[in-house]
């Protein structure tokens, strides 16, 4: 079981980038796929995540209405658009698959394979 991370890069604000989350060893269809993310010194939050088998979605209120979480089913890919970045995105982005209850899709607890971080900087 693997989680491939990459798209990640330097941005000014404003701009945009595409994460990439690519699962191999396992079909997404049966997971929670969240996409996380990390400064130093601080804990993992969660930034968008989806149930891939009901559709269930979560964004955190931060990134609502900039970035957004979708699929591609024939690559068992889940991807994370990223718009109009600001300089405090700035961080380390995980993903990670998992079963979460509703109620917990956001909980890093939740998720049981973590990708490797793309760092991702805003920055003019």
């Amino acid at each position: 079981v693997q989680l491939q991370a990459s798209g990640g890069g330097l941005v000014q604000p404003g701009g945009s980038l595409r994460l990439s989350c690519t699962a191999s060893g396992f079909t997404a269809d049966y997971y929670a796929i969240g996409w996380f993310r990390q400064v130093p010194g601080m804990g993992r939050e969660a930034v968008s995540c989806m149930r891939v088998y009901d559709g269930s979605t979560y964004y955190a209120d931060s990134v609502k209405g900039r970035f957004t979480l979708f699929r591609d089913n024939d690559k068992n890919t889940v991807y994370l658009q990223m718009n109009s970045l600001k300089p405090e995105d700035t961080a380390v982005y995980y993903c990670a698959a998992g079963r979460p209850i509703l109620s917990a899709i956001s909980r890093p607890s939740m998720y049981y394979h973590w990708g490797q971080g793309t760092l991702v900087t805003v920055s003019s």
